[in-house]
Formats: structure tokens, C-alpha cells, sequence
């Protein structure tokens, strides 16, 4: 029987290897496989519930980029909330770019279907001193909170997050910008009296203007506030 590792290397590809480390400068192009997401999802529905991904689960830190990106997908496939939760805290401190922060945040459904338990975690991530922990914080509002459970509460916890931190402040211009899209009146007071850090607020907005989601008289209005 392969183990989980072995599945992955079975799914290798060098070039996308070699154009996936373009797009995440951070991580060691030696830890790469070049597996392709749609192929991890695939996997991770066939691997859900056994022992090997259980077994798998608990092998932290991993050697490849590959093995979290699948161990943030796995955790999306946890139901029971505490025990999701659970698994993800001990996942966290070995998120170490932000394609792997954002495929596990907006795999897991847990974050969105269980509020109470949920958001005080989230809050918590939003204060930790680790850049991809507060990157998950964001991506977890912005993939959770902006629908149905949007509450301006959840832009003011952005706007009191220090700016400085590129992949922090490039989360929080793109959670803008599409509570600009969902809920355009609530959210364009925080640009009117330029609540967001100069850099963010510029980048939310560009955002905006670009989506296709968002009417040109709006747009119009998004040019004006640019500063």
C-alpha cells in the first residue's frame, strides 16, 4: 500500500514545480512536487477518513510544499468542529506561504458553518505574531463572514490589524474589496474616511474597479477616493 507520500510523488511535475516557485518566492523550490491542486482535492477525497490520513495528519512538519497544501485539504474534510479546529491549531505554525494558507482557509467549511466556535479563534489569529496565522485569520473572514454572516464588526478587526506586513496587508485589500462587491454601502464608509492603511485602502480599491461585479457608476466613485 503507498503511503501518502508516495501518492504525491506519483503525482510530480516538474514544470508546474518550477512555475508554482515563482508564484511562492518564499518556499525552497527543492520542497516542490508540482502537484497540481485539482489533483490534491482528488486525492484528498479518496484518502478522507482512513488511517493513512489520519496517520498523515499527525507527521508535522512536513518535507514537502505539496504534503500541506493536501494536509490543508484533508482538514477541510474533518466534520466534527472541535476536532477540526483542534487539528488545524496544530497545523498553523507550519503554514509557511500563502497558497497554502488560502487553500486550507477556504476549504474549511467548519470556519463558517460554526460561528461561536469559530471566531474567537479567528480573533485570536488575527493577533498572533506569525504573518501566515494572521494571513489566515483574514482569509478565513473574507472566504466566511462576507455573505450571509456579514457584520461590519469583522472590517473594523481588519482595519486594527498593524500594516507593514506585505502578504497581511495584500489579505485585508482583498477582503475589502470584495465586501466592496457583496456589500458595497456598509463597506465604502472605511474609504470615505480612509480607515485602511494608505497602501491597502489603494489596493482594495483598484480591486474594486477591476471587478466585474461592481457597476461603472460605483466605479467611478472608487477612482475618486483613491489616495
Amino acid at each position: 500500500m503507498k503511503t501518502v507520500t508516495e501518492h504525491l510523488l506519483a503525482l510530480a511535475d516538474a514544470g508546474n514545480a518550477a512555475f508554482t516557485a515563482r508564484l511562492a518566492p518564499g518556499v525552497d523550490p527543492d520542497r516542490m512536487l508540482g502537484c497540481r491542486i485539482p489533483q490534491l482535492r482528488r486525492l484528498a477525497r479518496t484518502l478522507r477518513g482512513t488511517p493513512e490520513a489520519a496517520a498523515f495528519l499527525t507527521q508535522l512538519p512536513h518535507r514537502y510544499y505539496d504534503e500541506n497544501n493536501l494536509h490543508g485539504i484533508l482538514l477541510g474534510h474533518i466534520r466534527p468542529t472541535g476536532e477540526a479546529l483542534d487539528a488545524l491549531e496544530r497545523f498553523l505554525p507550519h503554514i509557511d506561504n500563502w497558497a497554502t494558507c488560502d487553500i486550507t482557509a477556504c476549504g474549511m467549511k467548519t470556519l463558517g458553518r460554526a460561528p461561536a466556535a469559530a471566531l474567537p479563534r479567528i480573533y485570536e489569529w488575527l493577533a498572533s505574531r506569525r504573518t501566515y496565522t494572521v494571513r489566515f485569520g483574514v482569509i478565513a473572514l473574507l472566504a466566511h463572514y462576507l455573505d450571509e454572516k456579514f457584520d461590519t464588526h469583522h472590517l473594523d478587526r481588519l482595519t486594527a490589524l498593524p500594516s507593514g506586513e506585505y502578504y497581511v496587508d495584500m489579505a485585508v485589500a482583498w477582503a475589502f474589496s470584495v465586501a466592496l462587491v457583496k456589500h458595497f454601502e456598509q463597506t465604502l464608509p472605511y474609504f470615505t474616511q480612509r480607515r485602511l492603511d494608505r497602501r491597502v485602502h489603494n489596493k482594495a480599491l483598484q480591486k474594486g474597479r477591476e471587478s466585474l461585479r461592481i457597476d461603472d457608476a460605483r466605479k467611478t466613485i472608487l477612482q475618486r477616493l483613491k489616495y
